[in-house]
C-alpha cells in the first residue's frame, strides 16, 4: 500500500530555489513583494536541522522592530506544523526550537550599539528580514563576525541570509552593496570591505510575484491589491518591479526628477555677473561634512548646448560640491576645520570662482565656543565665514517644504509650456546629492519631518540655502 506522505514545505521553481541552493557565504533575496522571501528565509534555516547538529546549530533572525517581528512569528507555523521534527515557539524567549536540538532567536535590532547584546556569540546563521529598512549597513556588517561556530561540521555551513524590497531608507547601501541591478543573479566574486580588506563573494537573487503561483493561485487579486496600496509610482515599481532604478524613501521621491531637476555641467565662467553666487555647509566629523556651491538667477538665462539654464528668476542651481566622506556611506574623514576651510579655497580656485563666492548659511552650531575656540571662528581665520542658518521654530520642516516645492517648480505645470516658478536644480557633477537626498525617508512618528538616522548632510546645508532663499523672497514681498 502505497503512503501519501505531504510535504512540509518545498520551494518552487525559481528564485526560491535558486536562494536555498546558493552555496555563497552572503546571500541577498531581493525582489517585488509577494514571491515568498520570507518562508524561503526561514526554510533556509530549518534545512540543515535534524541532521544532526543539535544545539551547535544555533540561528538569529532580526526586524528593525520588534513589532515587525509578528510576521515572521506567524508565517512559518503552517509550514512547521507538518515537519517530522516540528519545532515550538517559546513566547517568553522568542525562539523556535526544534525537538533535536537547534533554536532559532527572533530580535529586533534598531542601532549599531545594540550589536553590543550580541558579542561574542556564535550565531552560524544569521538572517535579516527587509534590510532596506535599516538606514545603514553597520548593524549588518558588525554582526558578521558572529556568523561562526566552534564545532567544524556547523562551521562549514555558517552564512548570512537577507530579504529585501527595494522601497526604503536603506536603499542606497544595499544597492551599492549588491551592486544592484547589474549584478543581479551573478556572484560578485572579490567584493572588499571599507578598509580595503577582501571579503568573502556575495550574491543578490531576484524574485518576482509572477513565480509565486501558489500565492496567485490562493489570491488572484493580490497583484491588483498592491497596485490600489502604492503610494507612488516608484513604490509601485518597487513592489511589482523590484526595481532598483527608483528614487525611493518618501520625503522628496513624489516630486524629484532626474529629467527635470538634474543639468549639464555647464562652464562656470557663463554664470551672469548678476547671479548670486555662494556658499551652504553643514559640519561634520564622525559623519561626513557637507559643502554645497550655488547659484542663483536674476532671470538672465544661460545658454548652453541648447538649453536655457536658469530662464525663471530665483531659479536656484547647485553647481558644485565637497563631500566629507571615506567612501562608506555615512562614514566622516574627521578633517580639521581650519583645514575644510583651505580645501574649501582651493576648490573655489579650481572653479575660477575666488572673489566670486558670497557667504552663505551654515549649521548654527559652528559658533559655539564653549571648548574655546568656535569652528567658524577657526574656518574664519582661513579666509572662508559664512551666514548663521535659520534655525528657529519650525525652520526643518519648513525648509522641507520649501525643498519640495522648488523640485516641483523644476518642472513646467503642463508639457511644452515654460516654467513660472523659480526652481532647484544640481548639476550631473553634484554626484553624492543625487545619491543622498532624493532617497531621505520620512520620519515614522512624524511625517513632516527626516529620518535623523538616514544620510541626511547634503539634506540639511541644501535646507539652509532653500530656507535663506525662501526668507529672502518674503521680505522682498512684504
Amino acid at each position: 500500500m502505497n503512503v501519501h506522505v505531504p510535504i512540509a514545505w518545498a520551494p518552487q521553481p525559481g528564485s526560491q530555489t535558486r536562494f536555498l541552493q546558493c552555496p555563497l557565504f552572503e546571500v541577498l533575496y531581493e525582489g517585488t513583494r509577494g514571491p515568498g522571501k520570507t518562508d524561503a528565509l526561514i526554510m533556509d534555516f530549518a534545512s540543515d536541522t535534524g541532521q544532526g547538529l543539535g544545539e551547535a546549530w544555533r540561528g538569529i533572525l532580526f526586524r528593525r522592530s520588534y513589532p515587525a517581528l509578528a510576521d515572521v512569528i506567524a508565517q512559518p507555523k503552517k509550514g512547521f506544523a507538518q515537519m517530522r521534527n516540528r519545532p515550538t515557539f517559546n513566547e517568553a524567549k522568542s525562539a523556535w526550537t526544534w525537538p533535536s536540538g537547534e533554536a532559532l532567536l527572533l530580535r529586533h535590532m534598531a542601532r549599531p550599539d545594540d550589536y553590543w547584546a550580541y558579542h561574542g556569540h556564535e550565531y552560524p546563521w544569521i538572517g535579516w528580514e527587509e534590510i532596506t529598512t535599516w538606514p545603514n549597513d553597520e548593524c549588518y556588517v558588525r554582526m558578521m563576525s558572529c556568523s561562526r561556530s566552534s564545532n567544524p561540521d556547523v562551521a562549514r555551513r555558517a552564512r548570512v541570509r537577507a530579504t529585501t524590497n527595494p522601497y526604503g531608507v536603506g536603499h542606497n547601501w544595499v544597492k551599492e552593496r549588491f551592486q544592484l541591478p547589474r549584478m543581479q543573479d551573478r556572484p560578485i566574486m572579490n567584493p572588499r570591505s571599507r578598509d580595503g580588506e577582501q571579503e568573502p563573494p556575495r550574491m543578490a537573487i531576484h524574485g518576482t510575484v509572477y513565480e509565486n503561483k501558489i500565492l496567485l493561485d490562493a489570491d488572484p487579486n493580490y497583484i491588483s491589491r498592491l497596485r490600489a496600496s502604492a503610494r507612488n509610482e516608484a513604490e509601485l515599481k518597487a513592489w511589482l518591479e523590484g526595481s532598483w532604478d527608483i528614487v525611493a524613501g518618501g520625503m522628496f521621491d513624489d516630486v524629484w526628477s532626474r529629467s527635470h531637476n538634474v543639468l549639464p555641467n555647464f562652464p562656470l565662467h557663463l554664470i551672469p555677473t548678476g547671479w548670486r553666487v555662494d556658499r551652504s555647509f553643514d559640519w561634520g566629523s564622525s559623519r561626513p561634512f557637507s559643502v554645497g556651491w550655488w547659484a542663483e538667477s536674476n532671470g538672465e538665462p544661460i545658454e548652453w548646448e541648447g538649453q536655457q539654464i536658469g530662464a525663471v528668476r530665483g531659479d536656484l542651481i547647485r553647481i558644485a560640491e565637497w563631500y566629507g566622506w571615506t567612501g562608506k556611506r555615512n562614514e566622516g574623514v574627521r578633517m580639521l576645520p581650519g583645514d575644510i576651510a583651505r580645501g574649501i579655497r582651493d576648490r573655489e580656485d579650481d572653479m575660477g570662482l575666488r572673489g566670486r563666492v558670497k557667504p552663505g548659511p551654515a549649521d548654527s552650531s559652528i559658533w559655539d565656543d564653549s571648548t574655546g575656540v568656535s569652528i567658524e571662528s577657526a574656518m574664519r581665520a582661513e579666509g572662508v565665514s559664512w551666514e548663521k542658518a535659520d534655525k528657529g521654530p519650525g525652520s526643518r520642516k519648513q525648509g522641507w517644504m520649501v525643498m519640495r516645492q522648488l523640485m516641483k517648480q523644476a518642472q513646467p505645470d503642463q508639457p511644452g509650456l515654460p516654467r513660472e516658478k523659480p526652481g532647484l536644480f544640481v548639476c550631473h557633477r553634484c554626484s553624492q546629492f543625487q545619491d543622498t537626498v532624493p532617497y531621505l525617508p520620512r520620519l515614522d512618528r512624524d511625517l513632516d519631518d527626516i529620518d535623523t538616522e538616514a544620510e541626511d548632510h547634503i539634506a540639511d546645508e541644501t535646507r539652509y540655502r532653500a530656507r535663506r532663499k525662501d526668507i529672502t523672497i518674503k521680505r522682498r514681498v512684504y
